[in-house]
């Protein structure tokens, strides 16, 4: 239907390219007397501005003029300039709207146009990211064009919050400071940790012109504030303008994922690990049955019986043993549907759930109605007191609160749908600054698990006798070490990334495209890191010689096409194809059985 729509009214995307080129034209238009600015006269565009907006002028006036001058910022700061399709996805973004932009086109760099636009309103303007380590990067990063122009800018992380200090250096003074600056600028996401991040209370970051962080951070805040006694001990400001990143799987995958605030109650422990116990006992067909789809475990009669028979009662289902029906049915679903190293993993005596959409540990956050403690009992850890909800709200109501919402993303336009009925937002599909350069092969399906992995060892083995790098992304933590046991027992060497061993993402996904190297992950991938060929920082030689033997060649390991499966997909593709970046060949393919 909506291809005989575009024959007969045409293209809408089309047409609003020419709109957005027309503005676009203006900004460049601008861009010689821009360049003829000292730094002090380029940092005082800001005040103007400010000035201007007091004064009645619109932001969509200023925009080409306030775009040219970030555009001019990062060059002198970053040595990256704003490609035109950059400038599109920016203008896309302070119109409201939500920017489909190819992985490796530089939304990182894009955003900044229009964060630093809306900011100068003086109410506050967020970036919304999908963990702590991409808000601190992009913090550093991206800072310095912020900092050049006279804006504020901050981040806050879980349990801390930082303001960006170009004068807060943790090496060995200037040298330390300059060298650091340096490695930044060329090779930004792997090598930020704490430098020039000068802590701050988490009032002062959100009192800041432009503030980073992660969804739930933004939400629990929202909720503390909420739950404060008095105004003084409120954080956020109002919610004015924000730019959500991988906005799909914030705002449509996540949409009803409630954030909770909750207070300890009482439930008996005893009987967490007395079910758990006799739910061990129980056989699967026999004694209850799992209904996969619906995520489902029901007791038989045979389940039933026997489960009074070890608590020593006549009927489970009596009215008075309401109380035991609750610990039989949270025992039997953490046995039949909570699987480890999928649902969750156990870590330092702790049950941490993992993040069903992008394979990250989610610390402080639990099961509810008892079935976190129920894990606990079963894999014999320490219980947590139960919680009763003190206050909650989905990502959804969340961020349908912002005055005006926006976002960007590789993957917008097959959910615009939702998008438009849900929020009130349009999808932009941006093009690519050069075409990309992938092939991508057939899928293949095979009959049994066995037979898969089989075949993806074997053309490993084969990738990787040739040097061509090679990553490959599985569904779950379960299906990645499986998956590493069998290239062990091949004596392939590989790096392995997951939920437990997070902290060498970046570094991980970064060096995927060096020569030879082979690189396994869940769904987490990487989302925001750069995969260059030839490594990172990228070496001419392997450079040319990774491109010679057809580039990165990325597989995606799935049971069956699902939401997580897709991003997973996602999540695995992320090799830099245009933008300020590389071109780079890769090939993908994906392996179902």
């Amino acid at each position: 239907m909506s291809k005989f729509l575009n024959v007969i009214f045409g293209d809408p995307n089309k047409k609003a390219l020419v709109d957005l080129q027309k503005v676009v034209d203006q900004i460049n238009a601008l861009e010689p007397d821009i360049q003829k600015l000292t730094d002090a006269q380029l940092k005082a565009k800001t005040q103007e501005f400010k000035d201007r907006l007091a004064q009645g002028e619109a932001l969509d006036h200023l925009m080409p003029e306030a775009y040219a001058v970030v555009r001019e910022a990062a060059k002198r700061t970053l040595g990256q300039r704003h490609y035109d399709v950059q400038l599109m996805g920016g203008i896309v973004m302070h119109r409201g709207s939500i920017a489909e932009m190819r992985t490796g086109e530089g939304k990182t760099l894009t955003a900044t146009l229009p964060m630093y636009l809306n900011a100068l309103t003086g109410q506050g303007a967020h970036l919304v990211t999908v963990n702590d380590y991409l808000a601190r990067r992009d913090l550093v990063w991206m800072g310095q064009i912020y900092h050049f122009l006279g804006l504020s800018c901050a981040t806050i992380q879980h349990l801390a919050s930082f303001v960006y200090d170009p004068d807060y250096v943790l090496g060995e003074g200037s040298k330390a400071e300059a060298k650091a600056d340096e490695v930044r600028d060329a090779v930004g996401d792997v090598q930020v940790e704490m430098e020039y991040l000068r802590p701050v209370t988490r009032a002062e970051a959100y009192a800041a012109d432009i503030t980073y962080g992660t969804n739930n951070e933004f939400g629990f805040d929202y909720l503390r504030d909420n739950m404060a006694p008095t105004f003084d001990q409120m954080v956020q400001k109002a919610l004015h303008f924000a730019i959500v990143d991988e906005v799909d799987s914030i705002l449509i995958d996540e949409a009803r994922t409630p954030l909770i605030i909750s207070a300890p109650a009482e439930k008996s422990n005893e009987l967490y690990y007395r079910f758990a116990d006799i739910i061990k006992t129980l056989n699967e067909n026999e004694d209850f049955n799992i209904d996969e789809k619906m995520r489902a475990a029901t007791l038989t009669e045979e389940g039933i019986t026997k489960i009074e028979k070890a608590m020593g009662i006549d009927n489970l289902y009596a009215v008075g043993n309401n109380n035991l029906q609750y610990f039989a049915d949270n025992a039997l679903r953490a046995r039949a549907l909570y699987k480890r190293d999928v649902q969750y993993v156990v870590k330092e005596d702790e049950v941490i759930i993992v993040d069903e959409f992008t394979g990250r540990l989610m610390p402080g956050r639990r099961f509810g109605e008892g079935q976190h403690q129920a894990i606990e009992a079963k894999e014999g850890v320490a219980i947590q007191r139960e919680s009763q909800t003190l206050a909650t709200i989905t990502f959804q109501n969340y961020f349908r609160m912002y005055e005006k919402l926006s976002g960007m993303t590789g993957t917008a336009v097959t959910e615009a749908e939702e998008f438009g009925k849900i929020y009130n937002l349009d999808v932009m599909v941006i093009p690519t600054n050069v075409p990309p350069n992938r092939t991508d092969l057939p899928d293949r399906v095979y009959k049994s698990e066995l037979g898969k992995f089989t075949a993806v060892v074997k053309e490993i083995q084969t990738l990787h006798e040739k040097g061509q790098p090679i990553l490959l992304g599985t569904a779950s933590i379960e299906k990645n070490e499986l998956l590493a046991t069998l290239l062990e027992q091949a004596g392939l060497p590989f790096n392995m990334l997951n939920a437990k061993n997070h902290a060498k993402e970046a570094e991980y996904i970064a060096q995927a495209g060096r020569v030879g190297a082979v690189t396994l992950a869940t769904n987490m991938a990487g989302r925001g890191v750069d995969i260059k060929l030839g490594g990172n920082p990228v070496d001419p030689k392997e450079e040319a010689k990774v491109k010679a033997l057809g580039g990165l060649h990325v597989g995606a390991i799935i049971g069956i096409i699902t939401t997580h499966a897709l991003a997973m997909v996602d999540a695995a593709s992320h090799v830099r194809s245009a933008g300020c970046f590389l071109v780079a060949p890769a090939r993908s393919t994906l392996a179902m059985f």
